[in-house]
């Protein structure tokens, strides 16, 4: 009931972004469904498994939008005193996994009304020609089946949104130091090493306010000798008076600006050297319709959607670059901290143009079966993936609001932070924009045949 009121609630743009994980959910039911009647219309049980993966990733793309959109929802967010009332991090994770499933049982169930209206059992007219073929007209519908494939969507969706918002303990921008051998052999984390005989010197390990009680004590002896009680006394005071303020005003250490690009890099680059390998290997065989030219093509994929938060890191690193400014620091110094959130996403952009241009090459025109389940399939992988990318900004904006507002008080103009996104997005076109062309058709020519 509460994600229920969270989700009716919720501000224009949240429920413009729901609604686009509801459409998304109903196409890929609707597709689940159509393979469901293939299976019943045809009794080759190859050709129906073969239409039934070609679901997956249409159902990858609508999960992946999924948790874009769960992770940008602000209803969910962490507040301070929402643990007092029992919504801890926990609960709010539970929260938005249950209005994923939300979101996804209602497209889930569009799309199975708009299967059975044009099956004819609601109105009892069903369509006609190569329809009847994916709708299983006049033939009874296996409804547990047609209600479990519904089900694949809105439990992918909602597991796969909780394991992204699962409470993660905090990581501090300094790594986490080693734990030494200190005093005869105790744990410790500091890496100074003491003298011998340091544990002697009573009141040392209890920090500045041991010290100050320490001075003020030894405050008489160094009168007799003749120092002045007045700076001892004044010396105790201060050092008593640093721990309470240091206590309750901590120092607050921003996070350093990551410098080393993302791991998956070298990575990427093997994978889509691999697959670029195996498809140039399958069109000089002569298979170029065979699974290892989709296996090739799939590397390929693979490779691009790993080396995407590279590539963001190195774009931010070369707008930074010979005596850069403060529109080119600004640009480029917050490209290296979204590396991973922007850059992925805009890799599978990138693997999903690149395999359709490829798939459009090898696929034939003359082909009867490339009718509107293909065009569905393709719309609706291609849009989750750009409505994810620009969720995925949503996303950055949220994460740099406090910067934005610290740069606003400061006297920085607005335009100038407009301007500094514009940078960031013609440097990432500008580098993914070649970089796609070059591997669509790298991998289109040796499919092509």
């Amino acid at each position: 009931m509460l994600a229920l009121r969270l989700s009716l609630g919720a501000q224009p743009a949240v429920q413009v972004r729901r609604l686009l994980v509801a459409g998304a959910s109903a196409g890929t039911g609707f597709l689940l469904l159509s393979a469901l009647g293939h299976a019943l219309t045809h009794p080759d049980p190859a050709a129906s498994a073969l239409r039934l993966a070609w679901c997956t990733a249409p159902l990858a793309a609508t999960v992946y939008l999924a948790v874009a959109v769960a992770r940008t929802d602000p209803a969910t967010r962490p507040r301070p005193g929402l643990s007092a009332v029992g919504l801890g991090p926990v609960k709010l994770m539970a929260i938005s996994a249950a209005t994923t499933a939300l979101s996804c049982l209602l497209g889930s169930a569009l799309a199975l009304l708009v299967f059975l209206q044009l099956r004819g059992d609601l109105t009892g007219m069903p369509l006609d020609g190569g329809a009847r073929e994916f709708l299983a007209a006049g033939r009874p519908l296996p409804m547990p089946a047609a209600l479990t494939l519904l089900a694949l969507v809105p439990l992918s969706a909602s597991a796969a949104a909780a394991v992204s918002l699962r409470p993660r303990e905090p990581v501090t921008g300094a790594g986490r130091a080693a734990r030494t051998y200190g005093r005869f052999g105790a744990y410790r984390r500091s890496p100074a090493r003491e003298s011998f005989g340091a544990y002697g010197r009573f009141g040392r390990q209890f920090g500045a306010a041991a010290r100050g009680r320490r001075t003020a004590v030894e405050a008489p002896a160094e009168e007799q000798g003749g120092a002045p009680v007045e700076a001892a006394e004044a010396t105790g005071a201060e050092a008593a008076d640093a721990s309470p303020a240091a206590d309750a005003f901590p120092v607050v250490v921003p996070p350093p600006v990551p410098t080393a690009a993302p791991a998956g890099l070298p990575w990427g680059v093997a994978v889509l050297a691999v697959g670029l390998a195996v498809e140039a290997l399958t069109s000089r065989t002569g298979t170029t319709g065979g699974p290892a030219a989709f296996l090739g093509l799939a590397l390929t994929s693979l490779g691009l959607a790993l080396v995407g938060p590279g590539l963001a890191h190195l774009c931010g690193r070369l707008l930074q670059a010979v005596r850069p400014g403060a529109l080119r620091l600004l640009a480029g110094r917050v490209l290296m901290t979204e590396a991973t959130r922007i850059g992925r996403p805009l890799g599978v952009v990138c693997a999903v143009v690149s395999a359709a241009y490829a798939m459009a090459s090898l696929h034939d025109r003359d082909d009867p079966s490339a009718g509107p389940l293909v065009v569905l399939g393709v719309l609706l992988v291609a849009g989750c993936t750009v409505a994810t990318l620009l969720t995925a900004a949503v996303e950055a904006k949220q994460a740099h609001a406090d910067t934005t507002a610290s740069l606003r008080r400061l006297g920085a103009p607005a335009g100038r932070l407009r301007q500094a996104a514009a940078l960031r997005a013609v440097a990432l076109l500008a580098l993914f924009g070649p970089l796609t062309v070059a591997v669509a058709e790298l991998s289109a020519w040796p499919l092509g045949g």
